[in-house]
């Protein structure tokens, strides 16, 4: 491993392609510009297939790009946790203004915070220990807490699947990702069932949000595996194409977003009465233009325009921002 950790490729495309199905999943709560939160309908597919399976995926890449850059940070720098340290609070601040100026539904800052009381401290910790501690905090969750520590346990699998070496490997052969859907998918497939029959006669029951969170971490995971294996075949450099630009700039993405679709839902003047396929349409319109201005965006400069200022922020000096 060279001192400049090599880009993981898959993980941009993963990144990109959890990202379409967040906006998906929020494009209906956030254009309801009084700031109400919807939750999906009992009988909305979106329930089944969207909401709550992207978040999980997008929640471990976030530890996996903490782990990764503590990793890289030891070979650069005397300080890597403080680095670290200065990235998940400027993170912080990001996170707050998007979720008191433009969305109150904002994670950036719940995964700051989760950062900084979960993964920092883990890092002193041996692997196994912080993969037993991910189980214990997602158990915690589901059962104890409502939901609330969901963020800090996907995080800190995402940690541990970095220190076991998953990540380096994630893209060396087909048998990994075969066994992992599979095995996903059979579990999956009777927690859905269970869902559905649970959101249909108790919605807003415990144990329904219980099977909905579960089910949305198997099914994340089965969309995850599906992806590695399609991109061993010949739409590998489509599906690049399509989703790395994406990922690559996810975090200026994730914020425009919310202004995007707030601004349609200003014009549009009643989005309360979008009906799905204008909410499709809307999220294929926000999703185009994102994919048009990152793909020319990226071919002149080596990083999106956030993350570069997120990157100088965090390291105190300016960062070279065209390729060389």
């Amino acid at each position: 491993m060279s001192e400049r950790r090599r880009r993981i490729d898959a993980l941009d495309v993963i990144r990109g392609f959890a990202l379409c199905g967040i906006l998906l999943a929020n494009v209906g709560p956030i254009s309801n510009i009084s700031g109400k939160i919807v939750p999906p309908g009992a009988s909305d597919w979106m329930g089944y297939v969207v909401d709550h399976r992207f978040f999980p995926v997008f929640a471990v890449l976030f530890g996996v790009g903490f782990a990764l850059l503590l990793e890289s940070a030891e070979g650069r720098t005397a300080s890597p946790r403080l680095l670290l340290v200065r990235r998940l609070l400027v993170l912080l601040v990001i996170g707050l203004l998007h979720m008191f100026l433009i969305w109150p539904g904002d994670v950036l800052a719940i995964y700051a915070a989760s950062g900084l009381v979960f993964l920092l401290p883990s890092t002193w910790l041996p692997r196994w220990a912080v993969a037993v501690l991910a189980v214990v905090v997602l158990v915690a969750s589901l059962f104890l807490t409502n939901g609330y520590l969901l963020a800090p346990g996907l995080l800190l699998a995402g940690a541990a699947l970095v220190r076991y070496g998953v990540i380096d490997r994630i893209e060396q052969s087909a048998k990994g990702p075969v066994i992992t859907g599979v095995l996903l998918a059979v579990a999956a497939a009777p927690t859905l069932a269970l869902q559905i029959v649970l959101q249909m006669n108790n919605p807003d029951g415990r144990a329904a949000g219980v099977m909905t969170a579960v089910a949305g971490m198997l099914i994340g995971g089965v969309y995850v595996c599906v992806l590695l294996l399609l991109l061993r075949t010949p739409l590998r450099a489509a599906l690049h194409a399509l989703f790395a630009p994406l990922g690559k700039m996810a975090l200026t993405n994730y914020l425009t977003a919310s202004i995007l679709v707030l601004a349609m839902a200003h014009l549009h003047g009643r989005p309360q009465d979008w009906t799905q396929p204008v909410l499709l349409a809307v999220v294929i319109g926000v999703l185009a233009a994102q994919w048009l201005f990152s793909t020319l965006w990226l071919r002149r400069y080596r990083f999106g325009p956030l993350e570069w200022l997120w990157r100088w922020a965090t390291r105190g000096r300016r960062p070279a921002l065209q390729h060389a």
